[in-house]
């Protein structure tokens, strides 16, 4: 019997992954929203691409795609962790949670990844034309 209740109460503190799932998209479209708006010149070219929240919904990643050199990135990491207390907050504002996540920022590199395989494939489609 005691088993079955800790189980429902597992359950009970854990988010379906149906909820989980719509909290993911209302977060991805709220931060996509916020960080936008933010008037720090560092976070120009910063997109929002994707959202991760933990079962218990305590906790949001925020996956980021950053454009420019690799010290316009570094500062606009910088910049973003500085805001978070902010972000968090906006959040709350335009959301009814009955807690709001801790967000964490991460990069995202798939873009980047995306362009070097295709100058791979590239490459090797020149080399086997003139070969």
């Amino acid at each position: 019997m005691c088993s079955i209740i800790s189980l429902n109460l597992v359950e009970l503190k854990m988010g379906s992954p149906y909820r989980i799932n719509r909290v993911r998209e209302l977060l991805l479209r709220e931060l996509s929203d916020i960080v936008s708006q933010l008037k720090d010149p560092r976070v120009h070219f910063v997109t929002v691409v994707d959202t991760e929240v933990s079962q218990d919904m305590k906790y949001a990643k925020m996956f980021v795609s950053l454009m420019g050199s690799k010290e316009e990135q570094a500062e606009a990491q910088k910049a973003l962790k500085k805001a978070l207390g902010y972000i968090r907050r906006e959040v709350a504002k335009r959301v009814s949670f009955r807690h709001t996540p801790e967000i964490r920022v991460a990069y995202d590199d798939t873009a980047e990844r995306a362009a070097q395989i295709t100058t791979l494939i590239n490459e090797v489609k020149t080399r086997d034309g003139r070969a």
